[in-house]
């Protein structure tokens, strides 16, 4: 597999994990990704962008930088904002809560996650292939 990547500015609005979602499935799709991965990909990039947009800081044109990476070991996903969150903790999962669950999912689906705010909140996200 051939390394890949793509990197798009969005609006920093609540509508933009649907807009990311289907670019990202359209990339994957393209490099022949499996579904597995795709459906794991899908729910974190959202998780991601939804965290974002509820915490962040848009940029000063009013969007967010996302991006993803596909080579023939991992897909690495990343969503970048302006705002200077450290405090990016997961919260005990609870099924009954109806928000605040986001880093917990993406803690539970993606294989390694991290957080760089050195400029702005960058937070990054990996998907081992199987």
């Amino acid at each position: 597999m051939v390394d890949s990547h793509d990197v798009v500015r969005l609006p920093f609005e609540s509508s933009t994990p649907s807009i990311a979602r289907t670019k990202l499935a359209a990339f994957l799709t393209v490099n022949r990704a499996e579904p597995r991965l795709i459906d794991n990909a899908l729910i974190v990039l959202s998780e991601m962008i939804a965290n974002a947009v509820a915490h962040g800081t848009p940029d000063v044109d009013g969007t967010m930088e996302i991006g993803w990476n596909l080579d023939s070991r991992r897909l690495e996903l990343s969503v970048r904002d302006a705002g200077r969150d450290t405090n990016l903790t997961p919260r005990p999962f609870d099924e009954d809560s109806l928000g605040g669950r986001g880093l917990s999912i993406i803690s539970r689906v993606a294989d390694t996650w991290s957080v760089d705010s050195s400029y702005g909140t960058k937070v990054r996200a990996e998907l081992m292939l199987a």
